[in-house]
């Protein structure tokens, strides 16, 4: 069948006017959703494009190479970038079931009623609003060498502590491993109260009859929990763990300024670009991140995926 010019014309137009009906019908919601979807475009795929060209080009003196994986086997010589790599693993290891694990414990306190209740959740919630930089310059000070506020107390240089627990000051940023910890356990002081709401949610969100249900056929507590609270909760769970492990996987501002010396891959990539002058293994060692993240998100939900049917079969 040929189509006339005119059956042409028709045709645009009126796709034309059924564009322009949706735009009218829907301006709000364009326009409330312009700015997200003009940051996924012009920031995220144009700098996972650029991340992409530098990870895999190499610039030698025979040409460009492209693509190659240099710069991924220059890194796996580089005992910076497997020590990092090893601090980052357990430093997510530890940090995003602490997070889980402390956030199920303040919610759990906070979903029955008791006097004093909203007051309570206040304080929970209190880091959230505190910036992650005051947090960590606040910790930095508090466990600072020789003169930091732990150590004194640990000296017994407070009157409402007098006993000496340590002779000599304690140079917890000095030590790779007193430096995780105190990293650690700020980023889990700073976002527990995330961990906290979202496990809360979820607790509310179980039906109270399935709890009555349970007494009348006289389960105990732990069964109660094991067979109720855990598997209708292993969504708010999975929640949690993606979302912690993938800001616990690039956290930058605690490991900076209370374990530089000791670097993990975040930080890492701003030592690669800044000091050794390298943007190409910057960007591999952010897809190796990348991938990391990936990889565990995955294997998150599989493995609570597994854990649910499984519960639910016990």
């Amino acid at each position: 069948m040929v189509i006339k010019p005119m059956d042409t014309a028709y045709v645009s137009n009126s796709a034309s006017n059924a564009a322009m009906a949706f735009i009218r019908k829907n301006l709000f919601g364009i326009v409330i959703l312009a700015p997200a979807a003009l940051y996924l475009i012009g920031f995220l795929l144009i700098i996972l494009y650029k991340v992409l060209e530098l990870s895999f080009t190499f610039d030698g003196p025979d040409g460009t190479l492209f693509p190659t994986a240099i710069h991924f086997i220059e890194l796996s010589k580089r005992s910076e970038f497997r020590e990092a790599f090893t601090r980052t693993l357990w430093f997510t290891l530890i940090g995003t079931p602490l997070e889980l694990f402390v956030g199920m414990v303040a919610a759990f306190l906070i979903s029955k009623e008791f006097k004093g209740r909203g007051l309570i959740r206040s304080l929970f919630v209190l880091p959230l609003a505190i910036p992650t930089i005051v947090t960590a310059i606040t910790l930095y000070i508090v466990f600072d060498f020789p003169g930091g506020h732990v150590n004194d107390l640990l000296m017994g240089h407070h009157a409402f502590f007098p006993f000496q627990i340590i002779s000599y000051p304690v140079d917890w940023r000095g030590s790779e491993f007193f430096a995780l910890i105190v990293s650690i356990f700020g980023k889990v002081w700073r976002d527990m109260p995330i961990s906290m709401l979202i496990i809360l949610a979820g607790l509310q969100a179980i039906p109270e009859d399935q709890y009555e249900a349970a007494k009348t056929l006289g389960a105990g507590a732990f069964q109660t929990f094991l067979k109720i609270t855990l598997p209708l909760l292993t969504p708010a769970m999975s929640t949690v763990l993606v979302l912690r492990s993938i800001e616990v996987w690039k956290e930058f501002i605690f490991p900076f300024i209370l374990a530089g010396s000791y670097p993990l891959l975040a930080t890492l990539i701003e030592r690669a670009y800044h000091e050794w002058r390298n943007p190409n293994e910057a960007c591999a060692i952010s897809l190796v991140l990348l991938g990391l993240i990936i990889f565990s998100t995955v294997f998150i939900f599989k493995t609570l995926k597994w854990l649910r049917h499984r519960l639910v079969r016990i």
